[in-house]
C-alpha cells in the first residue's frame, strides 16, 4: 500500500491510498461507498469487514465540502483519493 499527499489547483489537498491487491470489479464501483456494501458475499463478518470503511470515509469527505474518487481495476488494484481544499 502506498499512501501519498499533493497539492493540487485551488487550493487543494489530494490524499491518494494506492494498493495493489485483488481490485474492485468495474460493477461494484458504484455501489462500494455505501454501507454494509460487500463485494464478496459469501465473506462472513469473521472473514473479512463490516462493510462500513469507505461509507465512513465517503460522509467524512463529504462533510468537509471535500470529493472522493475511487479507481480499480480486478487483478491490479485499487486507487482511492480523497480532495479536501486547505486555504
Amino acid at each position: 500500500m502506498t499512501v501519498t499527499a499533493r497539492s493540487v489547483p485551488g487550493g487543494q489537498l489530494e490524499v491518494a491510498v494506492i494498493d495493489t491487491g485483488v481490485g474492485i470489479p468495474t460493477a461494484d464501483l458504484p455501489r462500494i461507498t455505501e454501507r454494509f456494501y460487500r463485494v464478496d458475499k459469501a465473506r462472513s463478518r469473521e472473514l473479512g469487514g463490516t462493510g462500513l470503511g469507505l461509507a465512513i470515509v465517503r460522509h467524512l469527505v463529504l462533510a468537509h465540502g471535500g470529493q472522493l474518487r475511487i479507481e480499480s481495476e480486478p487483478g491490479r488494484g485499487t486507487s482511492v483519493y480523497v480532495t479536501v481544499l486547505i486555504s
